[in-house]
């Protein structure tokens, strides 16, 4: 990455590619301009709009870098894996503060994400000297049989901007730890977090085209899809892009991984501790404000204590003080853009159309707060299961609460809508917990604790339209970007 220089007393990053080993402009010249949400008046970097031939220069450096990378062995891929993990948690602070200026999540949320970073990347790492196969009987008396994983090549890695850091290294060191050469095109939004991360892992060892970085938008993911060099596409975003991958690259068996949206649910019923349940919700739908495949965005909550839990969320909802991520008086940060906050807006007010009543929130924020991209903690109740904002993701800090008539019914309305990332039931009674477990359709539950993601050792995954393709974050991975290969030796 280019130095940086100053404007107006603050530091602008200027962002380049990075393809096979030297920083880049983009081939047309073509640059673009990142602002921090939480204060638009900052411009954060500046880096390359790339397109298609940006994208097919990479893909042939990591095609050129694949022999010998493949030859390096898992052991010693996983020390490079390793030594990247200390250079990022070297540099904590100054990752957290760029993923809050470009992304605008608070300040300690961003050093969770560098933290949480640098231990998927040491799992990871250990996992070198595990990837293995397996020795089988034979049919025949003096023959060996085993079985063995083989990289699967030059892979494209597409990365959204709600985890600057955490989604593109979740991606980046399994893919390079198999022995795969990488094209990683990140977000628009936060091009810069991207840059440090690759400039950790090029200073560990994974230079010379081992992994690439191609800064753009939907031109860069098409040509990364359509290039016959590349043998997967391990992309987290809409549902909507997820299928067109997966379609466009279907007719020359592209492999895909495909981590899509979220439409995520916290049962409450009769017998719950509420005041617990309320913290839980509010830190799973408010955390990030609401940026999360994962995050809380329905409560379906037993008629019996729908009033005294909606009180409670209402309390502690208006109460977070929001403000940019870099103040640390801030529990609630903006959302990344104009037009997710359109979203959220838009999404809000068609609800009301629909009959449901904004308990608190459900406006724009503008006082109090620096320009940008605010929005009020809002809680909505009396919405239907079948209602547009109980079926869609909005992805900000909007909250539905629906009422249900008991386990049954509650149920039905949690694996009512086509997503299934993950889910959280609280209940003092722990069978209705494990009969909860066993029917919600999602790929990451939770009991009486907030229902978001999973440790970093355990699988990253949903259901039904969530999720297409092995987990991420787990052994799992080794099934997207590694396949199977037997012999037969007979001596």
């Amino acid at each position: 990455m280019e130095p940086r220089r100053t404007a107006g007393g603050r530091v602008v990053a200027e962002v380049r590619n990075f393809i096979a080993d030297g920083w880049c402009d983009a081939a047309s010249g073509r640059a673009q301009e990142s602002r921090n949400p939480g204060d638009l008046t900052e411009v954060v970097s500046r880096s390359p709009d790339s397109g298609s031939a940006d994208a097919q220069a990479a893909v042939s450096a990591a095609e050129g870098a694949l022999p010998a990378w493949r030859a390096l062995g898992p052991v010693r891929r996983g020390e490079i894996v390793m030594r990247a993990a200390r250079l990022i948690g070297e540099r904590r602070e100054e990752f957290a503060e760029a993923i809050t200026r470009e992304q605008g999540k608070l300040l300690r949320e961003a050093r969770g994400e560098v933290d949480r970073t640098v231990a998927l990347l040491e799992y990871t790492a250990g996992e070198g000297r595990r990837l293995g196969g397996a020795t089988l009987p034979a049919d025949d008396p003096r023959t060996l049989a085993l079985t063995r994983r083989e990289p699967i090549g030059v892979v494209g890695l597409v990365t959204p901007w709600n985890f600057p850091l955490a989604i593109p290294a979740w991606k980046v060191a399994p893919a390079l730890l198999a022995g795969c050469t990488a094209v990683l095109k990140p977000s628009p939004l936060t091009p810069l977090t991207a840059a440090l991360l690759v400039e950790c892992f090029v200073a560990a060892g994974a230079a010379g085209g081992v992994l690439n970085l191609v800064h753009g938008g939907q031109e860069v993911g098409e040509a990364l899809v359509k290039d016959p060099a590349v043998a997967g596409i391990s992309f987290t975003g809409s549902v909507e892009v997820g299928r067109a991958i997966h379609t466009a690259g279907a007719p020359r068996f592209l492999r895909t991984q495909l981590e899509m949206g979220g439409k995520n649910a916290a049962l409450v019923l009769a017998d719950a501790d509420l005041d617990q349940a309320a913290d839980a919700i509010v830190a799973g739908a408010f955390g990030q404000a609401g940026q999360r495949c994962s995050a809380t965005s329905r409560v379906v909550v037993d008629r019996a204590v729908h009033d005294d839990l909606v009180r409670r969320l209402a309390d502690r909802a208006a109460a977070l003080r929001v403000g940019g991520g870099l103040d640390a008086g801030s529990q609630l940060g903006p959302v990344v853009s104009a037009d997710r906050l359109r979203a959220c807006l838009d999404g809000v007010r068609h609800a009301i159309e629909e009959g449901a009543v904004a308990v608190t929130g459900g406006e724009r924020l503008t006082e109090g707060v620096p320009d940008g991209y605010f929005m009020s903690p809002t809680v909505l109740d009396g919405v239907r299961p079948d209602s547009y904002i109980a079926q869609e993701e909005i992805f900000g800090p909007v909250l539905s609460v629906i009422e249900c008539d008991g386990l049954d019914d509650g149920l039905r309305i949690v694996n009512s809508v086509r997503y299934g990332m993950a889910a959280a039931v609280f209940t003092e009674d722990t069978s209705l917990a494990f009969e909860a477990l066993d029917r919600i359709d999602a790929g990451m539950l939770h009991v009486n604790r907030p229902g978001v993601g999973a440790y970093p050792h355990m699988p990253h995954l949903g259901a039904k339209e969530s999720q297409y393709g092995p987990a991420e974050c787990s052994p799992q991975v080794w099934d997207f970007y590694t396949e199977w290969r037997t012999a037969c030796i007979t001596y």
